[in-house]
């Protein structure tokens, strides 16, 4: 980022979706099913979507947001840089950021996914399991997919284990490890 305020710790958290009403409020559809890491910043970075709309005015890559609110499954914000629908609709597609530092603190037990992206997985013997390279969400629980270390073509690049207390034990973000009761075979 050549924009000295992109922030070192900077998320993806949602996607501009379109505009809301006609005084330049924008439609945000967050990752989370909880968007709090949305209502915990002012201050949203934006990227252009992956594939650019042609002849597309200049995306500004801060937005100062003066309310957002919960709209059914989406986010609908104002900013000052957004003055009104116009501007709101050239918005659409773009990408949502915020520092990670502006998080909400997760309880005890709770955890931000993207805290757990790359943790080192082993088991109770200490046997690498691998590491996590993302994680499902499947209703009542989540799973860890953990990408295989040295996975040859004939055995399974990935392991999936529910993120529940029945098989996680330790979670220690400090050392960047999960331990869980979970054997090389399953």
């Amino acid at each position: 980022m050549s924009d000295p305020a992109w922030p070192d710790d900077a998320v993806e958290v949602g996607r501009i979706v379109g505009a809301w009403g006609v005084k330049g409020a924008i439609k945000v559809l967050p990752y989370s099913s909880d968007p709090k890491a949305l209502f915990s910043s002012r201050r949203w970075f934006l990227k252009p979507a992956a594939v650019p709309r042609p002849a597309a005015p200049a995306l500004p890559t801060l937005l100062k947001i003066t309310g957002a609110r919960e709209q059914g499954d989406s986010v609908v914000a104002t900013a000052q840089e957004v003055p009104d629908r116009n501007a709101a609709e050239a918005l659409k597609g773009a990408l949502v950021f915020v520092a990670r530092s502006s998080f909400p603190t997760a309880a005890s037990d709770e955890y931000y996914w993207v805290d757990l992206i790359g943790l080192e997985v082993v088991n109770r013997e200490g046997q690498l399991l691998g590491a996590v390279s993302d994680l499902l969400d499947t209703g009542p629980h989540s799973v860890l997919r953990i990408a295989v270390p040295n996975a040859g073509p004939d055995d399974e690049a990935e392991r999936l284990i529910p993120f529940v207390a029945a098989y996680v034990d330790d979670v220690d973000l400090k050392a960047r490890r999960i331990t869980v009761d979970w054997q090389m075979d399953y």
